[in-house]
């Protein structure tokens, strides 16, 4: 995991900006994770620069990306940031600091507000429609020849080099609460060997879409943060929509709404459905492992503690109650907003 600070993404941001004839912008950060993300602003306007963690993403990588979100944005009804090419064409520009390159690539601003801070904003049916949108566009979707994202697999999800870390080395984990979130880390391992990658269940996915990576105004939806996109099981951006709320009443009741939505747009077997409380878990233990990995960052700070210890009471209702999760689907549900 990398050491940066914000100044250091900062430093990088203003060393980006000639590239972009910004020279004179003000920069201010707006996150900062896997990468730094800036709004820029300037005469011509308000964008958003984005400073790429070293080695988390080859430039092959960081254009496959941009690949997806512009053939998104042009052949179906998802909206996303549009890409801002430098004067010389490229979308991907490095910036230099002595003997040190990070990459950097610049989108148009979004207006409107996070769907996460206003719950009137969308609803969990309509992240459903838009999540199925998505898998439909890569069912039919052609990447280019030079396509390269990473997989989100059984082993970068879970082994000791896992990419978000080891929920082994979660703050505050207790010799107990450790066996049982290893007995359910077993069965995980065990229901998605016997469920396989088949076409119609792997596939390219955002992997982080959840509220806080919508943004909405007036009615207009656009995805953002694609940043983790790569190849994956469809049903783990399911697990992602109940990041941190995993072992709360509210999760049943999310999960029902996603799917209603999901529904209205693309079918899932019962056989996936089936499978939701093991994708549920899954997400629950890369997030376990993210929190020790990431102890600066926010959730870190007000979850860390106990965060392990809430892992525990979720694997223990994973292996023993059957019931967990028990899935319903309305039969009406809403169409996606165009």
């Amino acid at each position: 995991m990398s050491d940066m600070a914000a100044t250091d993404y900062e430093r990088f941001a203003h060393a980006a900006l000639p590239h972009y004839g910004l020279d004179s912008a003000t920069v201010t950060l707006l996150s900062y994770s896997e990468n730094g993300t800036f709004l820029v602003e300037s005469e011509t306007g308000r964008q958003v620069l984005r400073v790429h963690r070293p080695g988390y993403h080859s430039l092959a990588a960081i254009e496959s990306e941009l690949d997806w979100m512009e053939s998104l944005r042009r052949d179906s009804a998802i909206t996303t940031p549009q890409v801002i090419p430098a004067p010389d064409g490229r979308r991907v520009v490095e910036a230099r600091i002595g003997d040190e390159t990070y990459l950097v690539d610049l989108f148009t601003f979004v207006e409107g507000t996070i769907a996460e801070d206003d719950a009137s904003d969308i609803s969990f049916s309509e992240l459903g429609a838009i999540t199925a949108t998505l898998h439909e566009h890569v069912q039919n979707w052609q990447p280019p020849e030079a396509f390269t994202r990473f997989r989100w697999d059984l082993d970068t999800m879970l082994g000791a080099a896992g990419r978000w870390g080891d929920w082994r080395d979660a703050p505050a984990l207790s010799a107990a609460d450790a066996a049982v979130i290893e007995e359910a880390e077993r069965k995980v391992i065990e229901r998605l060997t016997d469920y396989g990658m088949g076409p119609d269940r792997f596939g390219l996915v955002h992997a982080d879409l959840r509220m806080s990576n919508l943004m909405v105004q007036g009615g207009k939806i656009t995805v953002i943060d694609f940043d983790d996109c790569g190849w994956s099981w469809y049903l783990a951006d399911l697990g992602a929509v109940v990041s941190f709320v995993e072992d709360t009443p509210d999760a049943a009741r999310i999960i029902d709404e996603w799917l209603a939505g999901y529904r209205s747009v693309r079918d899932i077997p019962a056989a996936d459905l089936a499978e939701i409380p093991t994708f549920v878990m899954l997400r629950r233990l890369m997030l376990t492992a993210w929190i020790g990995s990431h102890p600066e960052s926010g959730p870190a700070q007000t979850l860390g503690p106990r965060y392990a210890s809430g892992t525990a009471q979720l694997a223990q209702a994973y292996l023993t109650d059957p019931s967990w999760f028990r899935v319903d689907v309305p039969a009406a549900a809403p169409t996606l907003a165009h």
